[in-house]
C-alpha cells in the first residue's frame, strides 16, 4: 500500500512538471521555403504585346530553346515560349528579399532609328518584413525600368521617401489565398514598373497583351497575344546547373570563352538571326542578370546591389524601416562568391569597381542575436 501511494506520488509530480513546462511552451512556426516564400509574394504581371511581333514580348526562360548560349536566342523565337520568371530569397532577421526577374529572348523594336539587342531581363525587388506570420508583409517593392529603378508601396506600408522618391501605390489582388502586387512590362523593350504606371495594356479587351499568374507547377504557353490567364513557373536562379551556376562557372573567363555571360553580371548577344535588320540598330551584350542592374542615378548604390545586397539598397531607397537589419543570415549570392574564393584581391572578371566584395562578405552572419 505504501508502494503504490509512493508510486502515485512521483507520477504526480512528473505530471506537474510536464504541465509547468507546457505553459512555457510557445510554438513555433515553421519557416516557409523559398518557393513557397516567392509564390505568396509574386506578381501578378501584365505583359502588353505589339502585333508586329507578338512573340518577342512573351516571357520565358533563358535556356528556352535548350542551350545556354547568348548568342541564339533572338534566333530562336520560333521554339516554345512556356513561361517562367526567376527569383532569389536573401535573408536578414527583420526581412525577406525577394528578387523576381522576366526573360524576353529579344528586346525588339518596329520605330526607325532605333536600337534593340538580343536577350533582355528585367525585374524586381520585393521587401517583405518578417512580422511574425509564415509569409511576412509586403512591404514594397522596386522595379528596373532599362537603366532606372522605380519604387512602389501598398497601402498602409510604414515605408517612406528616402534617398528616392516613392514613384506610386501598388494595386493588389488575391489569388489562390494571398494578396500579390500588380506588375506590368512595356511591350518590345520591357521596362518594368507597377501596373498600370507603364505600357498599353491594363487588362480591357480591346487591349492587346497577356496577364501572367505564378506558379510553383506550371508553365503554359499564351494561347494568343491576347491571353488574359497564363500560368508562369518559377524558376529559382539558384538551381543547379541554372543561371546563377552558369555565372560562377564562366565568372573567371573571357568573353570570347564563355557561352552564356560576356561579362559578369552581362548576357552575350551579339547581332545573327536579324537583330538590327532594316533601320534599327542591334547593340550586342545589352541584357543584364539581377546581379548586374543599374540604376543610372541612384547615388551610394551601385550596380547589382538589387540582388546581391538588397538591404543597403532598400536602407537608401526609403525611411520608415523602423528596426531594419542590414547583415545577412542567408545570401547564397554572397556565400558563393566566398565559398569559390573570390574576394577584394581575386574578383570576378568584369565585377563592377565601386563594389567592394569584401565588404559583402563581412555582411554575412551565423544567425540572429
Amino acid at each position: 500500500m505504501v508502494r503504490k501511494k509512493v508510486f502515485l506520488v512521483v507520477i504526480g509530480a512528473i505530471a506537474a512538471i510536464l504541465v509547468g513546462s507546457l505553459t512555457h511552451f510557445k510554438v513555433i512556426a515553421q519557416s516557409p521555403t523559398d518557393l513557397d516564400l516567392a509564390v505568396y509574394h509574386a506578381p501578378i504581371h501584365y505583359q502588353d504585346t505589339d502585333s508586329t511581333k507578338y512573340r518577342g514580348d512573351y516571357i520565358t526562360r533563358f535556356d528556352y530553346d535548350s542551350d545556354w548560349r547568348g548568342t541564339n536566342n533572338w534566333d530562336n523565337l520560333q521554339f516554345p515560349l512556356n513561361a517562367h520568371a526567376y527569383y532569389s530569397v536573401a535573408e536578414t532577421c527583420t526581412h525577406w528579399f525577394i528578387t523576381y526577374s522576366f526573360f524576353h529572348p529579344q528586346d525588339w523594336t518596329d520605330i526607325p532609328f532605333d536600337q534593340e539587342h538580343e536577350n533582355d531581363l528585367e525585374g524586381q525587388l520585393a521587401i517583405v518584413r518578417k512580422d511574425g506570420s509564415t509569409f511576412g508583409k509586403l512591404e514594397g517593392i522596386v522595379t528596373v525600368f532599362h537603366t532606372d529603378f522605380y519604387s512602389y508601396t501598398p497601402s498602409g506600408s510604414p515605408l517612406l521617401n528616402g534617398a528616392e522618391n516613392i514613384d506610386g501605390t501598388l494595386t493588389m489582388s488575391s489569388y489562390n489565398g494571398s494578396l500579390h502586387p500588380l506588375t506590368a512590362q512595356e511591350a518590345k523593350g520591357h521596362g518594368l514598373k507597377a501596373w498600370p504606371y507603364t505600357g498599353d495594356f491594363q487588362g480591357a479587351s480591346n487591349e492587346d497583351g497577356i496577364i501572367y499568374y505564378p506558379s510553383k507547377t506550371t508553365a503554359e504557353v499564351p494561347a494568343s497575344a491576347n491571353d488574359r490567364n497564363v500560368q508562369y513557373l518559377l524558376l529559382d536562379v539558384f538551381a543547379p546547373s541554372g543561371v546563377w551556376q552558369h555565372q560562377l562557372d564562366e565568372a573567371s573567363l573571357s568573353s570570347s570563352s564563355a557561352l552564356t555571360f560576356a561579362s559578369w553580371g552581362t548576357f552575350k548577344g551579339d547581332s545573327s538571326g536579324g537583330c538590327g535588320d532594316g533601320t534599327p540598330t542591334c547593340s550586342t551584350n545589352s541584357a543584364n542578370a539581377p546581379w548586374g542592374w543599374d540604376d543610372s542615378n541612384d547615388g551610394s548604390v551601385y550596380k547589382g546591389e538589387m540582388a546581391l545586397d538588397p538591404a543597403h539598397l532598400t536602407d537608401v531607397y526609403f525611411d520608415g524601416l523602423g528596426t531594419f537589419d542590414t547583415t545577412y543570415i542567408r545570401n547564397r549570392f554572397i556565400q558563393n562568391l566566398r565559398d569559390r574564393g573570390y574576394n577584394s584581391a581575386n574578383l570576378p572578371q568584369g565585377w563592377p569597381t565601386q563594389l567592394n566584395l569584401n565588404s559583402l562578405i563581412g555582411k554575412l552572419k551565423n544567425q540572429c542575436l
